[in-house]
């Protein structure tokens, strides 16, 4: 391993590894150190009984051509390679109800996903059309996610403190309408008066724009990019857990590996937790008020998730995700579940693989859950690299929540548990060690609509060569996380400069790879 670099990348979730592209794109010397046995963090997939599961990956919005996404990817050259497998055009999420027979649909296309609510709904044809209309208007206010030139307008109130919950029911009086609309989302782990519509507004525009599962997992992805990041001349590394930094004249000078590796670099660009890269370089080396003020951050809710392995031939591949709620008034309010009535919902999403039959092979089930759950087990610590047992109370209290939740599924899907060859379990402490988030956080820091800046974290920081990025900065998911990754390397190389590349990346047509 070489010691200096131009630049070393902390962490190869996806944010990471887009800046590393771009930047080695650049021509700069780039290395992206990684702790685990796996690149890509939540991209990551695992294997039990022959099935591919995927992390956090469940499905992807905006990759149809000429999409936000879609030219993201075109300009990181990794597009072409892509694997995809197109959900449902009439239904790719279905909302539904314990005590309602009836699928609710949510389409692709915008007149298509105006269309079968109105199917659903006749009398509120109105209101859905302004409510998709309300979707693509605050999605046009944030440049970057427009591939447009422009500054997010942080002085705008209505849009970073305008509730997701009060825009979504302006829309209609009708409340089974309202539970619909708002039906997806544990996406962003919504809560009813803190998260705002801006949120929401991304997180489900691109889906109804395009919505895609990758075949064989999204590890594709990460793959894809560790081959263009080394096409390009950078390293990757796994393996080489940081746990301290370098510093010197009010710099960072290099990290330290917990092998015993010192990396020297020009710039550093940290891809794992903000809270944690502070304490490993140092409070003492930022204001108090910032350090402060990242320490107060709310982290979004933890999950307890089913992976189900299912004997061949019992369960049929169902090509859209399911949003399930107990009844319509607990849309918003899953995470404020007690021991007797959790889970007050779930979502269910399936793996794709190449040339299947028709018949599904896995299937994840998720559930949200609070890390306060967990805490008895709290200081132990278990990666693929480092394997320990939690203990036996541990596995007793998963077995006793798979149980429970075998049994909320069975309500929808009566015949399940005779479909099952295996189930497999995470929880907040599995996604604390495996993707390094705090406290197992599904989606980064809480957005909350009374202290709009509180949550946001510029990429660049006091210390002159060290950014981050990663879902904590201002969105999650992949096309949040990508935005994240331009962001950041717009921070080094010129915002007009970068967003020109990739507009002039665009310019060719090419086509994707689709399996019926």
């Amino acid at each position: 391993m070489n010691i200096n670099y131009d630049v070393v990348v902390i962490g190869s979730g996806l944010g990471g590894l887009v800046t590393a592209n771009i930047l080695a794109k650049e021509g700069r010397s780039v290395c992206v150190l990684e702790k685990n046995n796996q690149y890509g963090g939540n991209l990551q997939t695992f294997v039990r009984d022959k099935a591919i599961f995927d992390t956090g990956v469940h499905y992807i919005g905006g990759l149809s051509k000429g999409q936000n996404l879609y030219q993201y990817f075109k300009y990181l050259e990794i597009y072409d390679g892509l694997v995809l497998k197109q959900l449902n055009k009439d239904g790719f999420d279905i909302i539904t109800f314990d005590d309602d027979p009836i699928a609710y649909k949510h389409a692709q296309g915008y007149q298509n996903f105006e269309d079968s609510l109105i199917s659903q709904f006749p009398e509120e044809e109105e209101g859905i059309k302004k409510y998709s209309a309300k979707l693509r208007e605050f999605c046009n206010k944030f440049p970057l996610y427009n591939l447009k030139f422009g500054k997010t307008h942080y002085d705008d109130d209505e849009l970073f403190q305008l509730p997701a919950r009060k825009c979504i029911n302006s829309f209609t009086s009708d409340k089974k309408l309202q539970a619909v609309l708002a039906g997806s989302n544990l996406l962003y782990a919504g809560e009813a008066d803190k998260t705002p519509f801006y949120v929401h507004a991304l997180s489900v525009n691109s889906y109804i724009e395009s919505a895609y599962r990758c075949v064989n997992g999204g590890s594709q992805i990460s793959k894809l990019l560790v081959r263009k990041l080394k096409e390009n001349g950078g390293v990757a590394y796994k393996h080489q857990e940081v746990i301290k930094f370098g510093y010197a004249d009010k710099k960072i000078t290099s990290v330290f590996t917990k092998n015993g590796k010192e990396i020297k670099g020009k710039l550093f660009i940290s891809n794992i937790e903000p809270k944690l890269t502070l304490k490993l370089i140092g409070l003492d080396k930022f204001r108090k008020s910032f350090t402060n003020r990242v320490k107060q951050i709310e982290s979004t809710i933890s999950a307890f998730s089913l992976h189900i392995v299912l004997k061949h031939g019992t369960f049929k591949y169902l090509n859209n995700n399911h949003y399930h709620f107990k009844n319509q008034n607990c849309v918003w309010s899953g995470h404020e579940y007690t021991e007797q009535n959790w889970p007050k919902n779930y979502m269910i999403s399936m793996g794709v693989k190449k040339n299947m039959d028709g018949w599904a092979d896995q299937l994840t089930a998720i559930a949200y859950m609070r890390y306060e759950d967990v805490l008895p087990w709290e200081n132990t610590f278990n990666t693929a690299a480092n394997k320990n047992d939690r203990g036996e109370t541990y596995e007793e209290f998963k077995k006793a929540k798979t149980e429970i939740f075998i049994k909320e599924l069975e309500k929808k899907f009566p015949n399940i548990r005779d479909c099952i060859l295996s189930i497999h379990t995470s929880t907040p402490l599995s996604y604390r060690d495996y993707i390094g988030c705090n406290k197992g956080s599904m989606y980064g820091y809480v957005k909350d609509v009374d202290y709009p800046l509180k949550s946001i974290i510029s990429p660049r920081t006091k210390i002159s060569n060290l950014f981050f990025t990663g879902q904590s900065l201002n969105m999650h998911g992949i096309l949040g996380v990508t935005i994240s990754g331009v962001l950041t390397c717009s921070e080094i190389l010129g915002k007009e400069y970068l967003l020109n590349k990739i507009i002039d990346a665009n310019k060719k047509v090419e086509t994707i790879k689709i399996p019926e």
